[in-house]
C-alpha cells in the first residue's frame, strides 16, 4: 500500500480514439476516487500500441506515490499485449505461468481453455489475482499499487471497487473554501505566490462577456492551515478592494 497515493488511469483502445466505442472507464473511476477523498492525477487514453503502452508505463512508474488501473488488453488474442508490456515495464522480466489462473480458467472453460484462453493465465512474475465476479477470468495487480483489469466496464468496474475497499478504501478527510472573485486572475496573481507551494489551489477565470470573474479554491487536510490562508487571500482582497463571494 502506498502512503498518500495520487491515483492514475490508462485505458487502452484504438475503437476508442478513432471513435467506434465511447469510454466509461474515465467517469466510474474520477467519481469513485473523488467519492473517496482521492486524487486523479492522470488519465491516459491510448491506441493499441506496445512502445507507447511501455513508455507509459515507466513513466507512470517513476512516481513514488503513483496507484495505477489499466483497462483493456489482458485477454488472450493477437492485440491483448497488456500481460506482456506490464511484464516488461515492471519487473523487467517475461510473463510466467501463474498457477491459480491457470486453475480458475480450466475450470471455467475445461478443454476450450486451449489452445488461446489459458495464455491468460500467463503473468507477470509476482502478480497476485483480483476477482472477475463476473465471468471469473482474473485480472492482476503487482505491489499493491498497479491494478490490471478488463477492458469490459461490467467487469472492470466491480473489480476496482473491490481493490478500492480492501486497500486504498478512504483518504483523510480534506478541508476547503471557495469563492468567487469580482476580478480577473491576473489580478490575484501577487496573492497566490504568496500561498504555501503544498496548499492545494485552483484559479478558475470566466468571462460572460461584461465582467471577468475568477473561483478560487483552496484545500488541505489541515484545517487549521486551510483556514488561515483562507483568510489571509480574502483580507489581501479586501486591502485591493476586491468583491468576493463565497460558493
Amino acid at each position: 500500500m502506498v502512503k498518500e497515493p495520487v491515483f492514475y488511469s490508462v485505458i487502452i483502445g484504438t475503437e476508442l480514439l478513432n471513435g467506434r466505442r465511447g469510454d466509461s472507464h474515465f467517469a466510474f473511476l474520477n467519481k469513485t476516487l473523488v467519492r473517496r477523498g482521492w486524487e486523479h492525477k492522470a488519465n491516459f487514453v491510448v491506441k493499441d500500441d506496445v512502445t507507447l503502452l511501455e513508455h507509459l508505463y515507466k513513466l507512470i512508474q517513476k512516481d513514488p506515490r503513483a496507484v495505477m488501473f489499466s483497462f483493456g488488453g489482458i485477454g488472450s488474442t493477437p492485440d491483448d499485449f497488456t500481460r506482456e508490456v506490464a511484464a516488461k515495464a515492471f519487473t523487467g522480466k517475461g510473463l510466467v505461468r501463474h498457477k491459480e489462473a491457470e486453475e480458475i480458467i480450466l475450470q471455467r472453460l475445461g478443454e476450450r481453455a486451449y489452445p488461446h484462453p489459458i495464455k491468460m493465465a500467463d503473468l507477470p512474475e509476482g502478480a497476485k489475482l483480483i476477482e472477475n465476479p463476473v465471468n471469473k477470468m482474473p485480472g492482476f495487480q503487482l505491489e499493491d499499487r498497479f491494478f490490471f483489469v478488463p477492458g469490459f466496464p461490467q467487469m472492470a468496474h466491480p473489480m476496482i471497487e473491490e481493490v478500492l475497499d480492501r486497500i486504498y478504501p478512504k483518504n483523510r478527510e480534506k478541508y476547503s473554501c471557495n469563492f468567487v472573485v469580482e476580478g480577473s486572475e491576473a489580478m490575484l496573481i501577487d496573492i497566490m505566490e504568496r500561498l504555501p507551494e503544498d496548499l492545494e489551489l485552483s484559479c478558475l477565470p470566466a468571462f460572460d462577456g461584461e465582467k471577468r470573474t475568477a473561483e478560487i479554491y483552496l484545500a488541505d487536510i489541515d484545517q487549521a492551515k486551510l483556514e488561515k490562508w483562507c483568510t489571509f487571500f480574502k483580507e489581501e482582497l479586501h486591502k485591493i478592494c476586491l468583491k468576493f463571494k463565497e460558493i
